[in-house]
């Protein structure tokens, strides 16, 4: 609890030092799988066990976090499973980069040594993300933690791997994959990043035939595969080669004769020369010509993309090197035909930033047509379903073009792939437990395949794994299927389709019934934020200088679904003022609580049942928009009602009857009070810190924020007559303040309003309330002609007068007015000019019509208001 004192203004830090350990020491996060209420859970996506908070986890966990802090208030059995993924090829890079300043590498070392230096960072870094989750505010169940190679997620890794490979859906072949040189290891398809427009260069060069009567002129991007080169291709119907077809050329780099073929899926006889060298141990394409022709397959690099001993003379070079080295041989010998300019898509490792190279290798591999099958149906037939709804397309189509997927990993850090080979027979056994023998011919000579599964093989699990699977645990009979994934478009890819099969084929039935996606944040000017351009923004710092109740309430008020968000500071401090502003105004009702009887049932007046209405209208709205993901709009709504509603009219409204005592105070009191403690429940899940000091401070309230009830609508009965009759109150006071600042009136010169219309006399009885917030001397109703000499301005239903004789130099007045009213009129015509141009309708954006149709909009209410105003001083 708080100190009785209202300090005068909210400290952020203070608030998270208090309560952040109190809730979690009290077990408020945990959730319980046997108490009653609906099952609501969340599995966090797990960040890396390397990484830190950046900016996609902040915006990633605050949604989280309002949404599990708001089903919690709301009665649910609610839950959110935090953890880290091993993240194994980024994990064992960093510790390989610390071995290095060593003097070490992992060879050096052996596997068990490596793994235990990993094991011990993991250890030293590892819980780091979750202190700064912490900062964040977010209410994880930190009890049930876990970590992608804990014992009990690696049983159910060999679990499904064992079952995937007796159901003839994990396999073992070899083919041609993309590697990586600088990781040592193969990549899956998704790990490799296409840099499209890179500017390379193409290279011909002339292959002589062996039998001295000339020669063929072949391109390359990628001149060092020259020395994996084991065919010619052209196209079979080109007249240029069908002499030479059969015949063969020599390759003087590594003195070897490699034969002409004919391919008409390969060559396409209009491109360059018609003639297309063919390594198939180096390029996909090649790979499969190499298959239709049996052809040799030369592997002419290491693992270091160093080339081999099958590299001749060339043996011993890096690629790059090896690529200038054969360039100059070839010229050297007079086969060089030019080179020039070529725009081409390069591959990179998504990990290391390296070209990948593509290269033969065994693999293991996952069958992913049965398996992508029934996760597109789940999400046709509607149980689950993505928010915004347009990433189903995208979904889709990589589901709907899916091929196996790659699953081993040439690293040391992972979960070990659970196959032994026998070293008598040759058999592989896979199972579940290490074996002590071959299950086919018993020797004991076995030895544990060396890779490592693909770190998302683990993570697909990831929703049933953190609950206990392959056990049949009270935890899965709770809360699997889960009821939201909230993530980024990014690894849709990557982690959900994976879990959404995964799911399906272990578990019956999806993962989760929604899937959230919100988009990128980005610089202030809308650029991707990298450590290269040096535009990253630490959430830290900012959570550190604002508060993360500022913070959080920026991020979900411009979390617009479908869109990605550019960040500014600026921002939040925005949202700090905002947060200053609540403060103020508990502030406001704390200290006129003297003589509070919460027993008492007072009448409440108009103002009273208005903002209450007004409240169960908002709470409707915040409802809707959570229940929705519209975060955007549940921050939009909470301030518009705090602010606009609550501080800029209630509390001005409530002011008589605070400072007059009797009856009307008790009243008054009463409302503020049940306000406040809606308020404060209704902004916990944007803002726990404030939410929860302020909270504390309501009179009567035991227990925490977290726990209380989220508002409903029901408590807020509408009355739509009194929202009618404060909603002429509040025209009134608009207008009458627009019409004193139009003439630059002073507020504090009470004047009085003279009115007429069927809505008139509805402001007779709130002649205080237009005097407090309007300056208005007293009522008048008049009918007739509008007086001369007044200020007019108009509302619904009815006209407003205030007289100005002897107030204001009416001449003058008027003079100021006629020449505004000519520069509207000629903005006005202006705009009509553009809007009646069809030119200038047919080439300008949409955006930029409506823009202009708006301008013309406002214009002309402008011009309604300066005439009536004109008029009225004739």
């Amino acid at each position: 609890m708080p100190a009785d004192s209202f300090p005068r203004s909210y400290d952020p830090h203070e608030a998270a030092r208090r309560y952040y350990p109190w809730w979690e020491s009290s077990g408020y996060f945990k959730g319980d799988p046997n108490a009653p209420g609906e099952p609501y859970a969340i599995v966090i996506p797990p960040p890396n066990v390397t990484g830190s908070l950046h900016m996609g986890h902040a915006l990633d966990n605050t949604l989280q976090d309002i949404l599990i802090r708001y089903k919690r208030m709301d009665g649910y059995k609610a839950v959110w499973i935090p953890g880290t993924d091993h993240a194994g090829i980024a994990t064992q890079s960093v510790v390989e980069r610390q071995l290095r300043n060593e003097g070490l590498d992992r060879h050096t070392l052996g596997r068990e040594e490596f793994l235990r230096r990993v094991w011990a960072w993991k250890q030293q870094s590892g819980d780091q993300i979750f202190l700064q989750l912490r900062a964040l505010g977010v209410s994880c169940d930190w009890s049930r933690a876990r970590f992608t190679m804990d014992d009990g997620l690696s049983r159910a890794v060999r679990e499904v791997f064992v079952k995937l490979y007796d159901e003839g859906l994990i396999y073992r072949d070899t083919r041609m994959v993309s590697w990586d040189p600088a990781g040592r290891t193969v990549l899956s398809d998704l790990e490799v990043e296409h840099e499209e427009g890179y500017q390379g260069e193409l290279w011909s060069f002339a292959y002589p035939l062996s039998d001295g009567s000339g020669e063929i002129i072949v391109a390359t991007t990628r001149p060092e595969t020259m020395l994996g080169d084991t065919a010619v291709a052209v196209h079979p119907d080109d007249p240029r080669y069908q002499a030479i077809i059969g015949k063969t050329v020599y390759n003087p780099l590594v003195d070897r004769h490699i034969p002409i073929i004919a391919d008409a899926i390969l060559v396409d006889p209009a491109f360059g020369t018609g003639a297309v060298k063919v390594t198939p141990a180096h390029d996909p394409n090649d790979y499969e010509v190499g298959r239709r022709h049996n052809l040799p397959f030369i592997n002419i690099f290491d693992e270091s993309a160093t080339v081999n001993e099958n590299g001749g003379k060339f043996s011993g070079l890096d690629r790059f090197d090896a690529r200038s080295a054969v360039k100059a041989a070839m010229a050297e010998l007079g086969f060089d035909r030019g080179a020039k300019p070529h725009v081409m898509s390069l591959g990179r490792s998504q990990r290391s930033g390296v070209v990948v190279e593509p290269i033969v290798s065994t693999q293991w591999f996952v069958r992913m047509k049965p398996l992508a099958a029934p996760a597109i149906a789940a999400v046709e037939n509607g149980f689950t379903r993505f928010v915004p709804s347009q990433w189903e397309n995208t979904y889709f189509a990589w589901m709907r073009d899916i091929r196996d997927w790659c699953i081993s990993r040439q690293l040391w850090w992972g979960h070990q792939i659970p196959a032994w080979t026998c070293g008598d027979c040759g058999h592989i056994t896979v199972a579940k437990e290490d074996p002590s023998a071959c299950e086919k011919c018993g020797s004991a000579k076995l030895s544990q395949d060396p890779d490592v599964l693909d770190t998302w093989f683990s993570s697909a699990l990831w929703p049933f794994s953190t609950m206990g699977w392959p056990e049949k645990t009270d935890d899965l009979r709770a809360w699997y299927p889960t009821a939201v994934l909230v993530t980024g478009f990014d690894i849709i890819f990557f982690w959900v389709a994976r879990m959404m099969f995964s799911g399906i084929h272990n578990m019956g039935v999806p993962p989760f019934r929604d899937v959230c996606i919100h988009g990128l944040i980005r610089d202030a000017n809308g650029d991707k934020m990298s450590k290269t351009k040096g535009n990253v923004v630490d959430p830290l710092g900012t959570i550190q200088k604002y508060g993360a109740d500022a913070f959080r309430f920026t991020l979900a008020q411009h979390a617009v679904q479908g869109r990605d968000m550019n960040w500014d500071d600026k921002r939040v401090e925005v949202s700090s003022r905002f947060v200053n502003k609540i403060w103020q105004a508990f502030r406001y009702m704390h200290t006129n609580l003297e003589g509070y009887d919460p027993q008492a049932t007072p009448t409440l007046s108009v103002y009273d049942h208005w903002i209450l209405a007004r409240l169960g209208a908002a709470t409707a709205k915040v409802r809707e928009a959570l229940d929705s993901y519209r975060f955007n709009e549940a921050a939009t709504e909470l301030h518009a009602f705090t602010w606009g509603e609550l501080c800029d009219w209630y509390l001005e409204l409530s002011k008589p009857a605070i400072y007059g005592g009797g009856e009307g105070r008790q009243a008054a009191q009463h409302t503020l009070v049940r306000v406040f403690s809606a308020v404060a429940r209704l902004m916990h899940p944007l803002m726990p810190f404030l939410s929860e000091e302020l909270y504390q401070r309501l009179p009567g309230v035991t227990g925490t924020v977290m726990l209380a009830a989220f508002p409903k609508v029901s408590e807020f009965p509408e009355d739509p007559a009194v929202l009618a009759e404060v909603a002429t109150l509040q025209e009134a006071v608009t207008a009458q303040r627009r019409a004193r600042a139009e003439i630059g009136l002073q507020n504090k010169q009470v004047l009085p309003l003279l009115a007429r219309g069927e809505r008139a006399p509805a402001l007779l009885k709130h002649a205080s309330a237009l005097r407090q917030l309007a300056a208005v001397e007293r009522v008048e109703l008049i009918t007739g002609d509008a007086p001369q000499g007044a200020a007019a301005a108009v509302i619904a239903g009815a006209d407003l007068f205030t007289p100005l004789d002897g107030v204001i130099d009416l001449v003058a007045e008027r003079a100021r007015l006629d020449k505004e009213i000519a520069r509207v009129e000629k903005d006005k015509s202006d705009l009509e000019k553009r809007l009646n141009n069809p030119g200038f309708m047919d080439r300008a954006p949409a955006d930029v019509v409506v823009g202009f149709r708006e301008k013309l909009a406002l214009a002309d209410q402008r011009l309604t208001q300066l005439r009536a105003s004109r008029a009225s001083l004739a």
